[in-house]
């Protein structure tokens, strides 16, 4: 897709548009790879060693070792693995997740819960964010899994992950430590990202957010843990399954070229929270527009701007609820959303209810999500439209 096909597309948060070289030249290779990489023949080997390169380059994108790279079917199947192997260690203990998690984790976790595990929720403050001290009081001698997001998917807070695996890691010296995952969905790619730092025991991420194909995903562990599932034994034993080659050979290509590592990526990055910058300055003079979460409102605190996702904008038009804000825009050609694929079509908002937001804001938030082909003029466009609808309904 070229810049000018999605300059009006601002929900890049529930899939981008895939790169179209990345994919072609992918795709050729994997049909000239075409044999089972668990095969033992020839042409099986062959096909091996084109897997094995392209998980080598995903784990120097990410700054990792090889070894603790898998590939799984997406962003989802990253966030069950590590939290389905708690099954293999008792039929009971506690499980700690943030308010704000996806669905993958949130729907997963209420199943662990009537299977006897004690699943507790950590909410966030106000604004968003989930603090290190909140997960703390949480924690208990029997507590297995705790699970935070890095970015969350509709607000763009960025979570202080480094900071909680700190905190884990401090209060468990001595005992057992419970296993701490980070769903990355919405921060590969988009945010800088340390997978490496100590007591980030695993990660999730997808392609398909950065300019990849769908249904490929990364499973990053830092350590050796037994999976829940199993089958015929690839990916050490972790996720059964032939192998997506091409799926693996795009997830390498698009974290070489869209990862946050370069010069050329962290200008794009600099350029989208100037733009951003500017976007909630305009947006938030609309008649009825309220900022979510309000501290966001600060444009004058550059710490305040620091603490949130540039791709990720949401906020509140007062008397005009969501889903008729996504339908005015879609009729001028312009695509947002409400929030999070997944839960769209149950009209909940529970990130915003964890918040403590109150209902009319739950109703009436969307969400504007950009990426690496959004323009500044298509941003512009954005607000423009937004003037309008808002001046329709005012």
């Amino acid at each position: 897709m070229s810049q000018t096909d999605c300059n009006l597309y601002f929900d890049w948060a529930a899939t981008s548009p895939a790169d179209p070289e990345i994919l072609r030249e992918s795709l050729e290779i994997s049909l000239l790879n075409y044999a089972n990489p668990s095969s033992a023949h020839k042409v099986g080997l062959q096909a091996r060693t084109v897997l094995e390169n392209a998980r080598e380059f995903c784990a120097k994108s990410l700054g990792v070792k090889k070894n603790q790279i898998f590939f799984t079917s997406g962003g989802t199947e990253s966030d069950h693995l590590p939290l389905l192997s708690v099954l293999n260690k008792s039929t009971k203990g506690r499980v700690i997740l943030s308010g704000i998690e996806h669905p993958a984790l949130r729907e997963e976790c209420a199943k662990l819960k009537m299977l006897g595990f004690d699943v507790v929720s950590v909410n966030p403050d106000k604004n968003g964010f989930v603090s290190p001290d909140a997960v703390a009081e949480k924690l208990t001698g029997d507590t297995l899994f705790v699970t935070v997001m890095a970015v969350n998917n509709e607000t763009g807070c960025v979570q202080p992950i480094y900071k909680i695996a700190d905190k884990i890691t401090e209060l468990t010296q001595g005992k057992r430590r419970p296993h701490f995952h980070v769903d990355c969905v919405q921060a590969a790619g988009k945010v800088p990202l340390n997978l490496s730092h100590p007591g980030i025991d695993s990660a999730a991420l997808s392609a398909h957010k950065i300019c990849g194909p769908r249904g490929i995903g990364i499973l990053y562990a830092s350590k050796e843990f037994r999976s829940f599932l199993v089958g015929g034994g690839q990916e050490q034993n972790i996720r059964s399954g032939t192998e997506n080659l091409f799926g693996a050979v795009a997830f390498s290509k698009v974290l070489e070229k869209y990862y946050l590592r370069d010069d050329s990526n962290l200008e794009r990055f600099e350029e989208q929270k100037n733009w951003t910058k500017e976007f909630l300055g305009k947006i938030k003079g609309l008649k009825g527009c309220s900022i979510v979460p309000e501290i966001r409102a600060n444009l004058e605190d550059d710490s305040v701007q620091e603490k949130f996702s540039p791709w990720v904008v949401q906020a509140a038009f007062h008397g005009i609820p969501g889903n008729v804000m996504v339908r005015a825009l879609d009729a001028k050609g312009i695509s947002i959303s409400t929030g999070s694929a997944c839960s769209t079509k149950k009209q909940e908002r529970p990130v915003l209810a964890a918040m403590n937001a109150s209902r009319d804001v739950q109703d009436t938030a969307v969400r504007f999500s950009f990426g690496p082909l959004t323009t500044h003029d298509g941003m512009n466009a954005l607000f423009e439209a937004l003037q309008d609808v808002v001046s329709t309904f005012n």
